[in-house]
């Protein structure tokens, strides 16, 4: 076949295709092909039939023989990319990138209008996959263009939006370089705005600033971004709530933040980021519990700052309220697991916040949460504070050889650290080893002797050590003084101070200070609540030791404040006011149902109210639980007397003289019923018979 016959079957084969006829026209390109099996043309003829027949394997294979004849040539490109486009394929999605790039290399010295095509198309499959670097890097490039070619402001304007519209909802995820083309893209679009000041630049600085809070190296540039958009729009609250939001999650309490949350706050009061703001200030200024409740507040109204719960959870330790404290962590740890940036560095600090709360609870289940809290705190195994927090949680676990361990690891390896002898003195303090623990926590105390846990500690050592060291002014009271002073909300402190007073010095006064001291910072505490009570009772503060009862059974939920529902009952009893001690000994009943002290003092009101057959029952149930309470088997015996029920009540008192054979009421009750049967026979007749 001559080169005009070659000529002449490519313009059939075009000619087939301009009219639809693709077989046509592959059957001349293989006509081509036996002559010149190197041209061009035709492979690339041969690709556009194969894929409009659907054949995208063959069609494939011919673009990429004549990419491989001609790799400079157009057509072939601009096939291939034809046919991966109609491709559903996610494979391909890797080759149309190459080339599409290819393409924008052929079309940047010859023809920019289809580089420009090519480069939207190309940045837009680099966003499909995730690409944010390769987006910014060649959108970049295309601005580059559209300004070497004399682009105005508003047409640059407009790219630069697109850009960040490109970017800006992956800002977490993204590396350094394609965070500084976001920033910079941002402060293009914001000098570029038409109109300034306006709605819509103020809404792009807005945009830029959030943007800006999501990237933890940019703290500098994201303050002077507050400050500037501040000063343009002096009424504007969110740029002075950014910035708000920043020096909270940074834990910063500077003169600078604390300005700003004052600041926004005359500006709006309601603002949930100045609320937390003051919270933040209370909190440094100790005063926990401004702190908690504006800090509660302000998580009611923004659920931006999480690290709000972290400041929520130190304001409760501080007071002593573990439970709500580990709540707090529990939400703070949530709200971190799904942030990025600076709010992760917040993390271990919260674990070990909340591995505290639970030592402080106390008890064998928190300890093994604590445990599980501990080992989640990264690089914890070699940290002496984290160390110890889990030497105190084996010992509130019982597991004194775990507890030993760590103990003498910390001793050995920081001495130096006041922890390792605090821990020490837990430990022996809990083997009794008064003596020895006394030694451990005064050396913790020279190490440290700001902390009041360990003066609290010493003093309980002293306490409990002899007769003489509990009754010595100079040594447990002054510990306890100590702990106290340092540590205000340190309920315990006040209640042995309370012992003290009451036991030793007699002085029954103060003793109801400390008592009622250390209940109002802990309302669980029932031994200070009742010995409260009881003092003021003896005091013939009779006003008082109500008050603190009421106070107690208003906030009481359903079965529960045992102690206060019975005390109050007693004082109404004793009162003559059977209707109120009946109410308040069921609701103590109800809090403990096998009590059976519970169950007499109620039939006592019941007796008193003359309500029989239920004082009966009550009677019976306090027998029942504790067969020893002679009394209220007595209680129940001169009811059935009372009822008439002789028989019945002669076998009970006769069952009391068993064992008891000189119980006086239980003789009299007998010779009573003795005599009214006797009585009830001779009414009948019955003499003689």
């Amino acid at each position: 076949m001559s080169n005009k016959e070659v000529k002449v079957a490519l313009k059939s084969a075009r000619e087939a295709i301009r009219n639809k006829e693709y077989r046509e026209a592959l059957k001349h390109c293989k006509t081509v092909l036996k002559q010149e099996k190197n041209n061009y043309n035709a492979w690339v003829f041969i690709g556009l039939s194969a894929a409009e027949l659907e054949q995208p394997d063959q069609a494939k294979g011919a673009y990429k023989k004549a990419i491989e004849l001609e790799p400079n040539q157009l057509l072939a490109w601009q096939g291939l990319a034809n046919l991966y486009e109609k491709s559903d394929q996610s494979e391909v999605r890797e080759d149309l990138m190459d080339v599409y790039r290819k393409l924008l290399e052929l079309y940047e010295s010859s023809d920019k209008e289809k580089w420009y095509t090519a480069c939207n198309k190309l940045v837009e499959l680099y966003h499909q996959e995730k690409k944010y670097l390769e987006v910014a890097e060649t959108w970049q490039k295309l601005i580059q263009m559209k300004q070497e070619e004399g682009a105005d402001k508003a047409e640059l304007h407009q790219l630069w939006r697109k850009m960040i519209r490109l970017l800006k909802d992956s800002t977490p995820n993204q590396d350094n370089k394609t965070q500084q083309a976001l920033l910079t893209a941002f402060e293009r679009a914001v000098d570029s705005v038409d109109t300034i000041p306006s709605d819509d630049h103020q809404r792009l600085y807005k945009d830029f600033i959030e943007c800006l809070s999501k990237v933890p190296h940019e703290a500098a540039r994201l303050e002077q971004a507050c400050r500037d958009m501040m000063t343009m729009y002096p009424a504007a609250t969110y740029p002075l709530e950014a910035l708000c939001l920043h020096f909270i999650q940074l834990g910063t309490a500077s003169e600078e933040a604390l300005n700003c949350f004052s600041k926004l706050l005359e500006m709006d009061a309601s603002s949930g980021p100045g609320i937390i703001g003051l919270g933040v200030k209370y909190l440094q200024e100790k005063k926990y519990k401004e702190a908690i409740q504006s800090l509660t507040e302000g998580l009611q109204k923004t659920v931006r700052c999480p690290t709000t719960w972290c400041y929520l959870a130190e304001a409760q330790v501080k007071i002593h309220d573990y439970n709500a404290a580990v709540l707090s962590c529990n939400q703070a740890l949530k709200a971190l697991g799904t942030c990025e940036g600076q709010n992760l560095r917040w993390k271990n600090p919260t674990l070990c916040l909340k591995a505290e709360a639970l030592i402080k609870i106390g008890d064998a289940d928190a300890a093994e949460e604590a445990i599980k809290t501990l080992e989640q705190i990264e690089d914890g195994s070699s940290n002496p504070s984290v160390l110890a927090f889990r030497g105190q949680a084996y010992l509130n676990k019982g597991l004194m050889d775990e507890a030993l361990k760590i103990s003498q690891e910390l001793l050995l390896c920081h001495h130096d650290l006041a922890e390792s002898h605090a821990l020490h003195g837990l430990i022996l303090y809990s083997q009794k080893s008064y003596e020895q623990a006394e030694i451990s926590f005064l050396n913790a105390i020279e190490r440290k002797a700001e902390i009041a846990e360990y003066h609290q500690s010493l003093g309980l050592t002293y306490w409990f050590m002899s007769e003489e060291t509990k009754k010595n002014k100079g040594r447990a009271v002054t510990e306890f003084l100590k702990a106290a002073k340092l540590d205000s909300y340190m309920g315990s402190a006040f209640r042995y101070l309370g012992y003290y007073y009451r036991d030793i010095a007699g002085d029954k006064s103060r003793a109801r200070g400390c008592f009622r001291k250390a209940f109002e910072l802990d309302g669980t505490d029932e031994e200070s609540g009742t010995a409260a009570v009881d003092l003021s009772m003896d005091l013939g503060d009779t006003e008082a030791a109500l008050s603190i009862l009421k106070k107690v059974t208003e906030k009481a939920n359903p079965g529960t404040a045992k102690w206060a529902w019975l005390l109050r009952g007693l004082y109404y009893l004793r009162t003559g006011q059977p209707s109120l001690a009946v109410s308040d000994l069921q609701a103590a009943v109800r809090a403990d149902p096998k009590d059976a002290n519970c169950w007499e003092s109620l039939g006592e009101a019941y007796l008193d109210r003359r309500s029989y057959l239920t004082a009966l029952k009550s009677f019976r149930r306090a027998s029942e639980l504790n067969p020893d309470l002679v009394y209220s088997i007595y209680k129940a015996a001169s009811i059935e007397q009372i009822l008439g029920e002789y028989e019945s009540a002669i076998a009970t008192y006769q069952e009391i003289l068993k064992n008891t054979k000189d119980y006086v009421p239980a003789l009299k009750g007998l010779g009573e019923c003795c005599l009214m049967l006797a009585r009830s026979a001779l009414d009948k007749y019955f003499d003689r018979k």
